[in-house]
């Protein structure tokens, strides 16, 4: 065989059509694995359901009954349109609770979420640790889990967490209790507000809430300063460097029959106009009454007040200003939403019906969308509604969780998403891959994490811990497994410590007795009898006198007298006695 004859190799002969050719390489060497982002953006895109008949999704459009196809190409039009003017494209859903999720907020940056529920928990997502495939909390908080171990241990439903609008390193946390905490990022307690006297009659004179607080937020333009509204009838400002007592209280003392000056105040929002000016504090009560301050002082009394703004004895959970200032929406739990304007706050401009959620889920809110050119609300059904925030109207809704209520929503203005929490424990983040940017945008952009044992939390430790599932743990390293405090005999309950024994006052004036012991001498001759201790020297000092021993053969014999037995009984003669 010459060089110059070229080197054939026979091949496998198979048809076009032959499944065998699914086996064989295409090319030799690494290949590389690319994600195909268009096809998972395509896969979180949300799939249009039809909805109940009399739940408008979009615009209504006004056609004759004659042209029925030609409305229905307009309809599917302008849905689509809404759909481009609207962040509700796509979808990313994050399942980390367990029960109804009541409070949703995002940083002002929009990269970390945070979300209350009723199961006393506070999650903390950030969406640069997260991939498709791996949505999950990277923290979970309980604000009240310092004490789990104790007998005395409590826990409380999150009402209520917001970031701070002008510092992302801190978020407001209200639970069913009478003092809330300023909390980091990353979860640790930063403050937590006193309690005041609940026994003291006059609110003025108390330094924190005396019961539950409902809610709160932030002041709009000072970082150190939040507002609470309780069930005590009192609106209270905070200083977060002073915990020790609030800034000031603003009373208000309710009108309404049978009760004795005193409601629950129910929602609170803080407005300022974003051209400058004075800002305002708004709040609503149980009695159905609608109460303005200056949001600047004094707050010796309110600003303005409507008594009927809801009908009385119904939760108005849901409350919000608009960006300049001057417009206010309220949502009740009469099934009715108002528009009010604060330059003339005596009768709603608009009143619309929407079925409440407020009897269940108290913290049911509504929101003005970034510029407040739109308003966001959630309804029992399940749907978002963005509504018109001039008459009300309904311009776009679409179904998050139907049949489950959604109850918190937020618009982010930043990153142009919308964050939704419902009773059935989900958080629904909403986008527009071409109009949103960041937050869920960039999480479904991302490759998927590949898969591995460490990714099904049955096989491995709670990732919150910051444990690995190969980590090595020492007994009673893990926090469950640490029993604090003591018993009623003042035993210590965790075995690994020693026992300490009770410190009394005898106890805490004398020295350590073992330390006499071993370096005073004869320091053990405190503790014998005296009368033992010569007896026992008694035999050898009988029989080997050390002192005496000289004189022993020469020492007298002691000599007694003989006394009869009759003088023993009768014993000495008595002397006569004169008479």
């Amino acid at each position: 065989m010459s060089d110059d004859d070229d080197i054939q190799v026979e091949g496998p002969h198979l048809a076009e059509d032959d499944p065998m050719r699914a086996f064989l390489p295409a090319s030799f060497g690494k290949k590389s694995k690319e994600a195909d982002i268009a096809a998972q953006l395509d896969r979180s895109r949300r799939s249009v359901i039809q909805l109940p008949l009399g739940v408008s999704k979009g615009r209504e459009s006004d056609s004759d009954g004659a042209n029925a196809a030609d409305s229905d190409d307009d309809d599917s039009d302008e849905s689509d349109d809404d759909e481009d003017e609207y962040p509700t494209s796509h979808e990313m859903v994050i399942k980390t609770h367990e029960r109804a999720v009541t409070s949703v907020s995002l940083d002002p940056a929009g990269g970390r979420l945070i979300s209350g529920s009723v199961d006393c928990t506070v999650k903390l997502h950030d969406f640069s640790s997260m991939t498709p495939t791996t949505i999950r909390a990277f923290k979970s908080v309980d604000p009240y889990g310092t004490k789990q171990t104790s007998a005395g241990s409590e826990s409380h439903p999150v009402h209520h967490v917001e970031f701070n609008r002008l510092a992302g390193g801190a978020f407001l946390c209200i639970s069913a209790h009478p003092q809330a905490k300023i909390m980091s990022r990353d979860g640790d307690i930063l403050t937590e507000f006193i309690k005041g006297d609940m026994y003291l009659r006059d609110m003025h004179n108390t330094k924190g809430h005396v019961s539950e607080i409902t809610t709160g937020t932030w002041h709009p333009t000072d970082k150190n300063v939040c507002v609470t509204a309780g069930t005590d009838s009192t609106l209270r400002i905070w200083d977060i460097n002073n915990k020790r007592s609030q800034k000031e209280v603003l009373v208000f003392k309710s009108k309404a029959a049978g009760a004795a000056g005193r409601t629950r105040m129910t929602a609170v929002a803080w407005g300022t106009p974003v051209q400058g000016g004075n800002n305002v504090l708004i709040s609503a009560a149980l009695d159905g009454s609608l109460v303005m301050w200056s949001g600047d002082g004094p707050f010796t009394r309110p600003t303005a007040e409507i008594k009927a703004a809801h009908k009385p004895d119904t939760w108005t959970g849901g409350i919000d200003i608009s960006s300049d200032g001057r417009m206010v929406v309220t949502r009740g739990g009469d099934n009715l939403i108002k528009l009010w304007d604060t330059r003339k706050f005596k009768e709603p401009l608009v009143s619309v019906e929407h079925p409440s959620t407020s009897d269940h889920y108290p913290t049911s809110n509504i929101k003005y969308a970034p510029n407040s050119t739109s308003i966001i609300t959630g309804s029992v059904t399940g749907h978002l509604h963005i509504l018109n925030p001039g008459n009300l109207s309904s311009e776009y809704t679409t179904p998050i969780t139907p049949g489950s209520p959604v109850i918190a929503v937020d618009w982010h203005p930043k990153i142009n998403q919308i964050i939704t929490g419902s009773a059935n424990s989900e958080t629904h983040i909403l986008y527009n891959p071409t109009m949103s940017t960041r937050g869920a945008v960039d999480v479904m952009s991302r490759a998927p994490k590949r898969r591995h044992v460490d990714d099904n939390p049955e096989f491995t430790t709670d990732q919150s811990l910051g444990l690995s599932g190969d980590a090595i743990v020492n007994p009673g390293a893990l926090p469950g497994s640490k029993k604090t405090g003591v018993t009623a005999s003042g035993k210590s309950k965790d075995p690994r410590r020693p026992h300490v024994p009770q410190q009394t006052p005898f106890m805490r004036s004398q020295p350590d007795e073992k330390h006499i012991s071993e370096n005073i001498p004869l320091s053990r001759m405190l503790h014998e009898d005296p009368r033992e201790a010569l007896l026992k020297y008694a035999d050898k000092a009988k029989k080997d006198p050390m002192f005496t021993n000289a004189w022993k053969s020469t020492q007298p014999v002691t000599q007694y007298a003989d006394v009869s037995d009759d003088e023993e009984e009768d014993g000495p003669e008595k002397k006569k006695v004169k008479r």
